[in-house]
């Protein structure tokens, strides 16, 4: 798929978010394993890595550099800013235009590039004017510091506002089986041809326990859950772009291994009625 009509990716990426250690805090538990996993996940075909400043804070983005770098030039790195970190599991919204300009200049030395493939406002700080934010993004991007522009955990009015401001290439919201809050902003995105990146993709609850429908397809056609909610994300918008995320190679590769899974008719409407 395209984003912004300007950087081709496969529609299946990778999300390093759990590469640090419990709560999103600190080294990972298996420093080894992380640098495998990322390795891995280019060596099968990933070419958009999703991190952000606030994992670890800064190990995410310090991991992928050491795995990675110097990085293929089909390689997307898409980074995000505009969260403060105080400990495990904590997150504050903090979108003061200069602090996103440091956190910027930040992940440009901490990932070793001159320019950020895509540049993601983390949320948008309720204490801070929305346009001020937005135009911190346009200026990082007539800079020449980002490529791309994207936002998280947005409604289809943000969207809208942002899009006066600045070109966004992409909107990362929680979507999941069993969460589709975000139906309207991914009917929006489809629509206007905006990368939908749904994080916490592979949730799927009660339906992937035995009887529920998720586990039922699984078990039809000799896949796992995780693969299920997968193919479903991907046949359900061609702009969507999970970006599933491990700490383990073994995971990984089962994984990605979902993204060649096709579901029967049959199959997407059961589960797309299974959460009404």
């Amino acid at each position: 798929m395209q984003l912004a009509d300007t950087i081709k990716v496969t529609r299946l990426g990778f999300g390093a978010m759990q590469l640090p250690g419990p709560g999103v805090w600190g080294p990972p538990a298996d420093h080894d394993e992380a640098i495998r996993v990322l390795r891995r996940a280019v060596e099968l075909g990933v070419d958009l890595i999703d991190t952000a400043d606030s994992y670890g804070p800064t190990i995410s983005e310090e991991l992928i550099r050491e795995a990675l770098h110097p990085y293929d030039e089909n390689l997307v790195i898409a980074t995000k800013a505009g969260l403060l970190r105080t400990g495990p599991g904590k997150w504050f919204p903090c979108g003061r235009p200069e602090y996103l300009r440091q956190q910027c200049e930040l992940s440009l030395r901490r990932l070793g590039v001159d320019r950020i493939d895509l540049f993601q406002l983390h949320r948008i700080d309720p204490t801070v004017p929305a346009e001020d934010q937005f135009g911190l993004l346009a200026d990082l991007q007539s800079e020449g510091k980002i490529r791309l522009v994207g936002l998280s955990e947005v409604s289809v009015d943000e969207i809208a506002a942002a899009s006066n401001i600045v070109d966004i290439a992409s909107v990362q919201n929680r979507y999941n089986l069993t969460d589709r809050a975000s139906d309207d902003v991914l009917r929006y995105c489809t629509e206007r041809g905006i990368g939908f990146v749904p994080w916490f993709p592979l949730a799927a609850g009660e339906l992937a326990k035995p009887g529920g429908v998720v586990h039922e397809a699984a078990e039809r056609l000799g896949a796992t859950a995780s693969q299920v909610a997968l193919a479903w994300l991907l046949q359900r918008s061609s702009i969507m772009l999970p970006i599933p995320g491990t700490s383990s190679v073994a995971h990984l590769e089962e994984n990605l291994a979902g993204a060649g899974l096709k579901l029967d008719l049959a199959t997407v409407n059961a589960l797309d009625d299974a959460v009404s």
